[in-house]
């Protein structure tokens, strides 16, 4: 299913959110760099935001990652899109796990630490009261990605329940109807080369770089076993394509896996209004994670 927001109605539901949140009290409370694992001696680290008000006993992994870097400011950029005010006005506790940066790790360290993240929330589980079956999984283009690669590559100790993304690169072998030069030429080709290789100055073969770059797409990747998802992207979207979203919404369907894509009239990367469509994303993972009272539900909508 594709559903394209009336622009009637963004100006109106913009004014309500941003009003509600300047008349309300905070809706969380925050932890900062808390570690959640090492590698090669450098620490992995979230910030957890733990509802004030009536928790829901679920919780939500958000993947702070903006252009594959997780430095601090990629935590500001997510709290003005009111992602935590949202998610925890409705009842979630949320991880915003920072699984490392483009310049010291490839895409599959940074899915590694993801992933480490994801058990990390997992085991605080009956501290914080929640349902680890029930744990939604979300985050915006890098981040996007990376939720999007861990939820179709997961294992038993890694399942998410819930999948909610905006703007996600996902085809990495089509990108906007294009073939990416990942033999080194191009900004966007010398960027998916660096996550698809560790070894960034080996010199692979053709067909070497392809399996690395298949690795990392995760609308290639995408089995029966994957969640329900929820794709949310502008078509004027300047950096990722819209087809980004098209793609691995046709790759859940085609596996049998609930997918719905909200298209953002005029939305770029991000838009003013992304507090809005993240009110949209907090209700559908309500819906998915705390109405279904099941983790076996396959409801999209």
């Amino acid at each position: 299913m594709t559903q394209r927001l009336p622009t009637i109605l963004l100006p109106a539901l913009a004014l309500l959110v941003f009003t509600t949140i300047a008349r309300g009290a905070e809706t969380y409370q925050q932890t900062e760099d808390i570690v959640y694992g090492q590698t090669d001696g450098v620490a992995l680290v979230l910030d957890r935001f733990v509802p004030t008000g009536k928790a829901n006993g679920r919780a939500i992994v958000d993947v702070a990652s903006g252009a594959w870097h997780s430095d601090r400011g990629k935590i500001r950029d997510h709290k003005r899109a009111q992602v935590y005010h949202l998610m925890c006005q409705r009842g979630f506790t949320v991880f915003a796990v920072r699984p490392g940066s483009i310049e010291k790790f490839s895409g599959p360290e940074m899915l590694d630490h993801l992933n480490r993240g994801i058990r990390y929330a997992k085991q605080q589980a009956k501290q914080y009261q929640f349902d680890a079956d029930q744990l939604g999984l979300m985050g915006a283009s890098a981040g996007g990605h990376l939720a999007c690669l861990a939820a179709v590559t997961a294992d038993d100790s890694t399942r998410v329940a819930a999948v909610g993304v905006f703007f996600p690169p996902t085809d990495f072998l089509d990108y906007g109807g294009k073939k990416l030069d990942t033999s080194g030429g191009g900004r966007i080709g010398k960027m998916v080369r660096a996550l698809a290789f560790s070894d960034r100055c080996a010199k692979e073969s053709p067909e070497a770089i392809a399996q690395a770059v298949t690795a990392i797409s995760p609308a290639r990747l995408v089995t029966s076993a994957a969640p329900p998802f929820l794709l949310i992207h502008g078509d004027a979207d300047p950096l990722v394509p819209l087809q980004q979203s098209q793609t691995m919404q046709a790759a859940l369907q085609a596996k049998g896996v609930p997918a719905k894509l909200i298209v953002k009239p005029g939305g770029g990367h991000p838009w003013l209004t992304l507090p809005v469509e993240v009110g949209v994303m907090a209700n559908w993972f309500v819906k998915q994670l705390v109405d279904s009272g099941s983790s076996s539900s396959r409801a999209v909508d």
